[in-house]
Formats: structure tokens, sequence, C-alpha cells
């Protein structure tokens, strides 16, 4: 087994990186204030998860080496972040699904969840980086195997906050459609944000 001395110490820099505001953040509570909080969020855990395997299979280092491919990466994950934001301010989340909420299928939240975290570069980039200081070889377990579970640790993380996130936003401006207005088109300005900066440190790198 991995020793619990390690998953502790990975799990305490996990949540760093998991409680940082950021695009995931953006997109759980524009879907909390829509009522789609479920779908929106287990696409955003399968990103993480898509992360996880891809590290965990080996894939991950090929692609963090290869410049072109994770230039494509970026590009795509950022050109997605910004039509998200778009969209969003467009059409910011009203607490009471209107028409425009409602013509949304379920299965379309899961989609742009799953892209918003699953085109994410720095998640990739974060697994390779932080995640293999923490095996640990003498547990004679295969490194695949003791990413997978740091990995899974990690996904759990998320889903405990990204769902705490958009179920407060829910709560908390359920009955403040102004306020939920102004935050559902802050939030789709940070994924407009975020997507421009992930955009320009790959064309300026």
């Amino acid at each position: 087994m991995v020793q619990t001395g390690a998953v502790l110490a990975f799990w305490g820099v996990s949540m760093l990186f998991v409680i940082t505001p950021g695009a995931d953040w953006a997109y759980a509570i524009t879907a909390g204030l829509a009522r789609r909080t479920t779908p929106a969020v287990l696409g955003l855990l399968t990103g993480h998860l898509l992360a996880t395997v891809i590290v965990a299979a080996g894939i991950g280092a090929l692609v963090a080496t290869t410049p072109t491919a994770l230039t494509v990466l970026t590009i795509a994950g950022s050109v997605y972040l910004v039509w998200l934001g778009i969209g969003t301010l467009r059409h910011p989340a009203a607490i009471h699904a209107g028409p425009d909420v409602a013509a949304v299928p379920a299965w379309r939240w899961g989609v742009n969840g799953f892209g918003v975290s699953g085109l994410n570069p720095k998640l990739l980039l974060l697994f390779l980086a932080v995640l293999p200081q923490f095996l640990t070889p003498s547990t004679g377990l295969p490194a695949g195997v003791q990413i997978t579970i740091l990995g899974l640790v990690h996904v759990a993380s998320c889903a405990v906050v990204y769902f705490l996130v958009a179920h407060t936003a829910h709560l908390v401006l359920g009955t403040r459609p102004t306020a939920a207005r102004i935050v559902s088109r802050v939030s789709g300005a940070l994924m407009i944000s975020i997507g421009l900066i992930l955009l320009a440190e790959r064309l300026l790198h």
C-alpha cells in the first residue's frame, strides 16, 4: 500500500490547489446558480479523472515534453474557457431556471464541465511536477498504481469542494437575484481572463 504519510502529505498539497479559486470554481458557481450542480460538477470531476489516467499511463510526460501537443492543448482549453465565459456574460445564470436554462440538457452541463477541467494543461503539469514527489518506491507498488491512488485522493477533494462551492452559491444567493447575476457575470469574466492568461503564457513562452 501507499504510505499513509505520503497520501496525507499529497492531500494537503492537493487541497491548496483545489481551494484556490479558478476556472473550476467559476463554473461550479455558475452551475449552482442555474440549479445544475450535479451534472456540472460530475463533468469537472471527469476531467480530473482523465488527467489521473493520462499521467498514470505515462502519456502525461510525453505531452508535457512535446511542445506542439502542449500548445494545442493550451490553445484549445483557452478558447473553450473564453467561449464559456462569453456565454455566461451574455446569459448569466438565473436563480429561477428560465427558458434558456431549462433548454440546456443536463448532459451539456456535464460536457462543458469536462471541457473546463479536462482541457486545463496546468492540471496535467501539476500532476507531473508535484504528484511524483509523493511516490514511495519502497512500497513495491508500481508507479502507475500509486499515481492512480493519489489521483483519486485529489478527485475526492475536488468533489467535496466543488459541490460545496456550487451549493453555497445557490443557498447564499438564492434569494438575491441581483447579486446572483453579478456573481454569475464575475464568474464569466473570470473564465475569460483565465483563458486569455493561459493563451498568452503559451504564445509568449
